[in-house]
């Protein structure tokens, strides 16, 4: 009987907006984070949803969170990782970062011709792991996947595989 009542107990929700806000800017103060992101992580420590808007409101005010700051430095981020620019959308959307303003900004910060150096960086990188595959279908397939995985297009690694693959 006492197990069906901790089932259906749930902690009371934190009201405190002091509590709130020192949380929030202890966790700003490791990495910028989406407002999405912020927003969960509040919830997640329990804090009441009014709470949770009035500390989003005023660490928008204050300039703690900033979904293009955020975006562009995350961009960098993975663009020093040698990831591709499929890779990245799709890292930024699951941070939901999206709309029109980040895909000015991803198309600013990592145009196609960088996409092309990286992927070719990251394909010097790994050519000798290929080059121990003694056919080359199987080793254009590897090579693909490979790059394919990193978020490169397919235009880009055919390119590549011209280039670099004999």
């Amino acid at each position: 009987m006492t197990e069906d009542r901790r089932q259906n107990f749930s902690p009371p929700a934190k009201t405190s907006y002091q509590q709130a806000m020192i949380t929030a800017v202890r966790i700003l103060a490791n990495r910028d984070h989406s407002k999405y992101e912020l927003k969960q992580k509040l919830q997640q420590r329990g804090f009441a949803s009014k709470v949770i808007d009035t500390v989003m409101v005023k660490c928008e005010r204050f300039g703690y969170i900033d979904d293009l700051r955020t975006a562009r430095a995350y961009i960098l981020q993975l663009k020093r990782k040698c990831f591709g620019r499929r890779y990245i959308r799709r890292a930024l959307k699951k941070k939901r970062l999206s709309g029109a303003a980040i895909e000015k900004i991803l198309l600013e910060e990592y145009p196609g011709a960088d996409e092309y150096e990286h992927a070719g960086r990251l394909l010097e990188k790994k050519l000798k792991t290929f080059a121990r595959e003694t056919y080359p279908q199987k080793r254009s397939g590897k090579i693909y996947r490979f790059l394919y995985s990193r978020g490169f297009g397919p235009a880009v690694i055919l390119d590549l595989m011209r280039d670099f693959v004999k």
